[in-house]
């Protein structure tokens, strides 16, 4: 954890209250902090910022001098459609999104995610691997997550009202890469600086080229997608491009993928 985020409920004016059982062993037992020193702490839905220890029990840890004062950053313009991973997987890939920033995550039926995936206990803790990613990036924004158990109908009627762009579909046979894509899609933009050097201070214009990052990313399940998905992803907008000769995991893709915004 590399802050402390806590409900609205556990602050009042000028204290907040720990009482989360995980979080206070991470602070017992991993930072080893004691009475008198400062956390990292924020409000889910607010504000991050600092407290300091006034109160320790094994049931509860007072905070007080609560200072809320920083931002938390901004998400990403993404939205993720991710077919449904095995169990095991989804709390990782949950976990890295969030943490990672994304604004929206949509969780899909596909024809190579098992019918018993959608069974699983995990998609009832989705809030706490949600708050588990959010701890780790340092944000306090929750993103959007829906379930979606029938792809056709999901393609054809909701897609589309996601895009602010573009979309893309993570496809390891497609002919376009993600590079390539990038490339297609640049625009070029002008940025006017202020030179130093310029007695008269004038104003100068340089030209770079800005990548039109997709609204939109499709990622398969362990697998990919089968030709009639990518075929319907295509009908709706959606390019297929590849990352390389290389064919990933769906967690490394998904990294790989979303690091292009972080950047």
């Amino acid at each position: 954890m590399n802050c402390i985020l806590l409900p609205a409920a556990n602050f009042s004016p000028t204290h907040a209250l720990i009482d989360a059982p995980r979080q206070i062993e991470h602070i017992s037992k991993v930072l080893g902090a004691q009475v008198g020193e400062t956390l990292k702490i924020g409000q889910l839905g607010g504000n991050l910022g600092t407290a300091v220890i006034d109160e320790m029990t094994p049931a509860k840890i007072q905070l007080c001098d609560v200072r809320l004062t920083i931002e938390p950053p901004p998400k990403l313009d993404v939205t993720v459609v991710l077919a449904l991973p095995r169990p095991k997987v989804l709390r990782r890939l949950v976990m890295d999104m969030t943490a990672i920033g994304v604004r929206d995550i949509v969780l899909i039926n596909s024809y190579r995610t098992q019918k018993s995936y959608w069974q699983s206990p995990l998609l009832a803790r989705l809030d706490e691997f949600v708050l588990e990613g959010l701890q780790q990036g340092v944000d306090t924004l929750v993103p959007r997550i829906t379930l979606q158990k029938r792809f056709k109908p999901f393609v054809e009627d909701e897609l589309a009202s996601l895009m602010t762009n573009c979309a893309i579909v993570a496809h390891p046979y497609s002919e376009l890469s993600l590079g390539q894509y990038l490339q297609q899609h640049a625009q070029p933009t002008v940025y006017t600086l202020n030179s130093a050097a310029s007695i008269s201070n004038q104003e100068h214009k340089q030209l770079h080229m800005k990548s039109a990052l997709p609204s939109v990313v499709c990622i398969g399940a362990e697998g990919g997608w089968i030709d009639y998905e990518i075929e319907l992803l295509a009908a709706q907008g959606c390019q297929a491009v590849n990352m390389g000769r290389r064919v990933l995991r769906t967690e490394a893709a998904v990294n790989a993928l979303l690091g292009q915004w972080l950047l």
